[in-house]
């Protein structure tokens, strides 16, 4: 098939499944320019039914890369820009008296989607925060004693902003832990900087992604086939135990007071199936643990502050520990 077509609407068998999600790549780069990671670790989080904190300095395009994955997956999207003010009811929707009826109805919120951009989610209390809690875990929202369940597929893809602390709440561990990754945005390279002021000067709009070229090329018929088939992915019991030795190493690591836990084990063993399935495999190498323990690992840990004073990073004990945990043959 070709992979540049319209096939939203496809059968959605594993074969056409993934040619449709590796050619969100060509279509991404139409709206955004070298980040190739970080649309990966969009879509292993979508066939992992998880949620992706992105991390990097503003006006890097991560707001842009959201909104051009959700238009090339044709799915329904809805931003919220997290402020101090904001309250959990705008998120989650409330419930509204109808004077018509005399009767409360529920209005929901912008959460009720299947890829909510939580815009600079660290500049709003952890009272808002924790509204995302329930519907991030259990893909539903209670009010007022009602569970009401979220569509399928939904993604949280949450923004913040690491160089602003003045007006900011750092998330709490517990919200930290539901992101099955956390991707860092970096400044692009001066040729791809380049590439970006010369579209724009070309008369691109990052406001109008349909003028840019971006079409659908996959659709929810093609992630339940991939996840389907992902799920088939074989891991040998030496590949479970290299992931649990890389998350017991972080426990005994000096620099940490906080290593990863099981449920951070369990992500890394699902990130690297999809990862190993998405590069065309159908069992786990170890190269493939290694390829996601970065973005699946380095927000589950936590430095010691004397660490920090040395100048140690998350990402540096972490690569640390995969160089020296045995590698299965």
């Amino acid at each position: 098939m070709d992979p540049t077509t319209d096939n939203a609407g496809s059968t959605g068998d594993a074969g056409s499944a993934r040619a449709s999600l590796e050619a969100l790549r060509a279509e991404i780069a139409k709206a955004v320019v070298g980040q190739d990671p970080a649309v990966t670790g969009l879509v292993v989080a979508l066939l992992c039914r998880g949620h992706v904190l992105l991390e990097g300095v503003p006006g890097v395009a991560k707001t842009l890369l959201v909104r051009t994955l959700a238009s090339a997956l044709e799915l329904d999207t809805k931003r919220v820009q997290f402020t101090p003010d904001l309250m959990p009811s705008d998120v989650t929707g409330s419930l509204v008296y109808d004077t018509r009826t005399a009767e409360f109805s529920f209005q929901p919120g912008p959460v009720f989607t299947n890829l909510l951009l939580a815009d600079e989610i660290n500049r709003t209390p952890p009272k808002t925060q924790s509204s995302l809690l329930e519907a991030m875990e259990e893909r539903q929202v209670t009010v007022d004693g009602t569970p009401r369940p979220l569509p399928d597929p939904f993604l949280v893809a949450a923004t913040q902003n690491p160089v602003e602390y003045e007006g900011t709440y750092p998330l709490p561990e517990a919200q930290l832990d539901r992101f099955l990754l956390k991707l860092t945005i970096p400044l692009p390279s001066r040729q791809n900087e380049i590439d970006v002021l010369t579209r724009h000067a070309s008369g691109f709009n990052p406001r109008d992604l349909r003028a840019a070229g971006v079409r659908p090329v996959a659709g929810p018929a093609d992630l339940d086939a991939a996840r389907a088939a992902v799920a088939k992915t074989t891991v040998s019991p030496e590949i479970t135990a290299y992931v649990v030795d890389i998350c017991r190493a972080t426990r005994e690591s000096p620099s940490l007071t906080l290593g990863v836990s099981p449920r951070g084990a369990t992500a890394l063993l699902a990130t690297s199936r999809a990862w190993a399935w998405l590069t065309g495999r159908d069992y786990v190498i170890p190269d493939d643990v290694k390829a996601l323990a970065l973005p699946t690992l380095r927000h589950r840990i936590q430095l010691r502050p004397e660490a920090e004073m040395e100048g140690i990073t998350a990402d540096s004990v972490i690569n640390a520990i995969l160089a020296h945990v045995p590698v299965p043959r």
